[in-house]
């Protein structure tokens, strides 16, 4: 055995001593001094006065030491050599794991149950611990006398857990360390009370205990299965050196030579080892920073040659993005290095980047696993996997985020091929001490833009308008410009350097989101492709792209304006057909609004609506179309949004340019908006060209019928309309194919009445507005500039009754009528001829008409039933025999379906599968 730290006893004029070397920021080195000899009756304690307590009670435990020395181990003959490969098994137990006694003993049970021939676990404090001691240090250099009682609050919470855990001599073992261990702590920030500063190495001694006891108390857990288990201060074995800010690298070399000697006096199966601590060269205390315990891990399983390293966290595994922000986000098998190092650098919970460098080197896995759920898995990181199945989804891995950010962009034509303008751009940066997350600049050199935390922004501006002062001036630079409020996303793939398409796939992703992109940067590995976009577009970006490459679920937000007739029946279409589309084509529709005339429904996440005409009722406020809208453009949760007009308001039919601007799809039966104003139609389908905003309007002329779809189709073939001619009305297709032998016009339009084909006044059908609007708006897709006062209506509606106050009264007097329609029937039928209600368009005479018109009854107009509309296209290919387009054109039904088979185009579009 080597001898044991011994300290003499000082006074208390030592600590006046220690207060005043603090205070001139002098090393722990400077302010004690070692004595190597065994000395036991001090059990390695140093004193501070009486009063005072022990200080540093560690047995094994080399603190605070002289510069000149090295690692107190006597230089006996090695007897025991250290083993190395794939015998070792190597686990990390973060706080969370081993945040309760009940979790340490399920720690420990997990470690007995690995079958491997040697084990080393390395531990974390308890849960919440290592910032109660660092609360303790703040508290102790800002004199707060409250740091007793917090120290007193560590040590009943540690008390309490061996309690729990421990019985015996184990138990009263372990006590006696935590007691003389707190006693240290208390001399320690006695003195940092004292001088009112704590230097790091003090803060990093004071920090480290909570590994020590966590370290401790799995030990004596594993003991009591009878298992052999040794415990290892990682300060012992672990030499670092700072390399930066907040940084240090490992010395492989020394911590190798030490490990070896430590082993060498405990060669136990099963070693468990402290986390986050580690010493200097020159053995004064020190940590490996945040989210040290995973780089003890790493760092410890390199110097073993271990077969793999496991993580043991709270989460089954990496997801491909935060679960909090993509509820659809899946656990990856396995990872390469590379993707888990960027996914780690853009904030992904996975490891910290340090972690992986030295397994890296090695070729040692890290398997990331839940402690809470041992039948999953998890993750494995390794060397790149072979290919899983070459698909392009499968080339990319992951996205993560980084919020907060500030885009700083210095630009000027003074910067193109001028040597050095970087270099001075970001030694300034470098001096201000900001830390640059990405950089992107364009080949012509005119501009550079850099992104740097929103907090350090400030900084970096107020110093590159100094540097470039005189620049500025001049003209060689235009602008320094920050564009605060940015988030990053980066999506990391290792096949993306082999894969084509991903690029296009993502952008394509997030236009068709609405979003717009800041800025663009791309490595020429292309393990990460990483854009700036405004940070309240990032969750939608987000699950935007993860839907397109990991084909979840195609989430619409949708809001119904019109809850009436069409609108409820699309409702229950919905909630009838929701859960196959979910299982059978990942489309999941949430209407988060639904809007009336004087009440509304709203919803950040989604309606149930199996019930919702009795929300709508119970738990609707008062409806305000502007409120409405406002809450669908605001809601992030969802990164595409859909607004359902079931109305035939012109009101609201002159919102959708604005809406469309602002990123919302639009879908609609209303006609209002293509048959009104020319000028208005036009600055409609422009931007809607012009964008990747969706404005479907099938169910406008043909309810249910794909009339629409067949006219583009045409056009967008090569195709020349020459004529479209058809009965578009289903209300009157239904009167007239019932007028009939000898039944009056009044007694059918009263039936069709009754029978809902109607509006509530008829005249409204009968009038021909509805068809002439139809026709203005297929006029208009075939490229005709027509305004719907172009298009000459023959109204079905007598003169005399047009100015009936109401439907009842112009229904009573219809009668009166009757006698007409009889005759212009027998004469059609007296020339084998039929009468029906049409639309025209002479697309090569450029109008448009409406009329009523007779048809031999052979013609396919004359062999029509009920109420179904029929249409033909005459084209250059279609001449000799027109393409018909014939189905039911009326009914709440199918113009539901018509918009719901609308809502499915859009979702097909936005990247579902077809």
């Amino acid at each position: 055995m080597t001898g044991r730290v011994a300290l003499p006893v000082v006074h208390r004029a030592m600590v006046a001593s220690l207060a005043t070397n603090i205070r001139q920021g002098g090393t722990s080195a400077q302010c004690w001094k070692y004595d190597l000899s065994q000395d036991r009756s001090l059990g390695g304690s140093v004193r501070i006065g009486q009063s005072q307590g022990s200080f540093l009670t560690h047995r094994s435990t080399n603190l605070l030491r002289p510069a000149a020395g090295t690692i107190s181990v006597e230089q006996d003959d090695v007897n025991t050599y250290l083993p190395k490969g794939d015998m070792w098994s190597v686990h990390k137990f973060g706080g969370t794991c081993m945040g309760t006694p009940q979790r340490i003993q399920s720690v420990a049970d997990i470690v007995l149950s690995d079958s491997s021939e040697r084990k080393l676990v390395i531990v974390s404090a308890m849960s919440k611990v290592t910032d109660m001691m660092y609360n303790l240090v703040h508290k102790a250099q800002s004199r707060d006398d409250s740091y007793m009682i917090a120290l007193e609050e560590v040590f009943e919470k540690h008390m309490a857990a061996a309690k729990d855990l421990l019985d015996g001599e184990d138990l009263a073992s372990f006590l006696s360390q935590l007691h003389s261990d707190v006693s240290s702590l208390r001399a320690m920030l006695s003195a940092i009370y004292i001088a009112g500063h704590a230097t790091e190495s003090f803060s990093d001694f004071v920090v480290g205990h909570g590994e020590l006891w966590s370290a401790q108390m799995l030990s004596y857990a594993i003991k009591k299965s009878g298992a052999p288990c040794s415990w290892m201060d990682t300060r012992e074995v672990l030499v670092v050196k700072p390399s930066g800010p907040n940084q240090v690298d490992p010395d492989y070399l020394e911590s190798e030579k030490r490990l070896q000697k430590w082993f060498s006096r405990q060669p136990a199966e099963i070693i468990v080892a402290t986390g986050f601590i580690a010493s200097t060269a020159e053995n004064i205390p020190t940590t490996l920073k945040r989210d040290g315990s995973d780089f003890s891990a790493a760092i410890i399983g390199s110097l073993v040659r271990a077969r793999q390293v496991t993580i043991w966290t709270d989460v089954d595994g990496v997801f491909s993005a935060d679960p909090r922000k993509v509820s659809e986000a899946v656990i990856l098998s396995t990872l390469s290095y590379q993707e888990a190092w960027e996914m780690s650098y853009f904030g992904a919970n996975v490891l910290h980047p340090r972690t992986i460098i030295p397994v890296m080197k090695d070729n040692i896995p890290i398997v990331i696993r839940n402690m809470f759920n041992i039948s999953a898995p998890g993750t494995m990181i390794c060397r790149q996997p072979a290919n899983d199945n070459g698909d392009l989804d499968a080339c990319v891995k992951s996205f993560a985020t980084i919020d907060n950010l500030a885009l700083v962009n210095v630009e000027g034509t003074g910067m193109a091929g001028v040597p050095g303008t970087s270099s001075a751009i970001f030694s300034v940066v470098k001096d201000v001490g900001a830390n640059v997350i990405m950089i992107s600049q364009a080949s012509s050199e005119h501009s550079i833009c850099f992104a740097v935390p929103e907090k350090e922004v400030a900084a970096v501006s107020a110093a590159l308008h100094v540097r470039f002062r005189e620049a500025l001036a001049a003209g060689r630079l235009s602008k320094v410009e920050v564009i605060n409020g940015c988030s990053i996303l980066a999506v990391v793939g290792l096949r993306m350097a082999s894969t084509p398409g991903v690029s296009a796939m993502l952008f394509d992703a997030l236009a068709k989101a609405n979003i717009n992109v800041r800025a663009i940067a791309q490595g020429c590995s292309e393990y990460n492709i990483t854009v700036v976009l405004k940070q309240e577009d990032c969750v939608r970006a987000l699950r935007a792209a993860h839907s397109r490459f990991f084909l979840s679920k195609t989430t619409l937000a949708v809001g119904i304006i019109g809850p009436g007739l069409i609108g409820g029946t699309l409702l229950n279409q919905l909630k009838d057909q929701a859960a196959v589309l979910k299982e059978n084509m990942n489309i999941d529709l949430r209407v988060i609004g639904i809007t009336g005339s004087s009440t509304m429904l709203l919803s950040d996440t989604g309606i149930d609506l199996t019930q919702w005409k009795e929300l709508l009722r119970k738990e609707a406020e008062p409806a305000d179309l502007a409120n409405f809208v406002r809450h669908m453009s605001d809601n992030h949760v969802f990164p595409n949004k859909v607004l359902v007009d079931c109305t035939a308001d012109t009101s609201v039919a002159s919102h959708y340019y604005d809406w469309l601007k602002k990123g919302i799809h639009v879908i609609t039966p209303n006609k209002k908006a293509n048959s009104g104003p020319l000028d208005r139609y036009l600055k409609l389908r422009t931007l809607q060209r012009a964008s990747y905003t969706h404005y479907f309007y099938e169910a406008t002329v043909g309810a249910g019928l794909p009339i629409i779809s067949t006219l583009r189709g045409l056009l967008e073939t090569g195709d020349k309309i020459l004529r479209i001619e058809g009965i578009f009305s289903g209300t009157l297709s239904y009167i007239f194919n019932n007028f009939e032998g000898t039944r009056t016009f009044s007694n059918v339009v009263a039936e069709a009445k009754e029978a809902g084909y109607t509006e509530p006044d008829p005249r409204d059908d009968l009038s021909g507005t509805d068809v002439a609007r139809k026709v203005i708006i297929l006029a208009r897709e075939s490229g005709l500039t027509l305004e719907l006062s172009d298009i000459p209506v023959k109204s079905l509606v007598p003169e005399a009754l047009a100015s009936c106050s109401s439907a009842d009264e112009f229904m009573q007097k219809l009668p009166s009528f009757d006698e007409d329609w009889a005759k212009q029937r027998s004469e059609a039928e007296a020339a084998g001829e039929v009468l029906r209600y049409v639309g025209v368009v002479d697309a090569v005479n450029q109008k448009g008409q409406v009329e009523l018109r007779r048809y031999k009854r052979d013609h396919p107009f004359a062999q029509l039933s009920g109420s179904d509309n029929i249409i033909a296209f005459t084209t250059s290919r279609y001449k000799e025999q027109p393409l018909i387009v014939r189905g039911p054109g009326a009914g709440a039904e199918v113009t539901a379906g018509g918009v719901f088979c609308d809502m499915l185009r859009l979702a097909s579009s936005l990247g579902a599968p077809s």
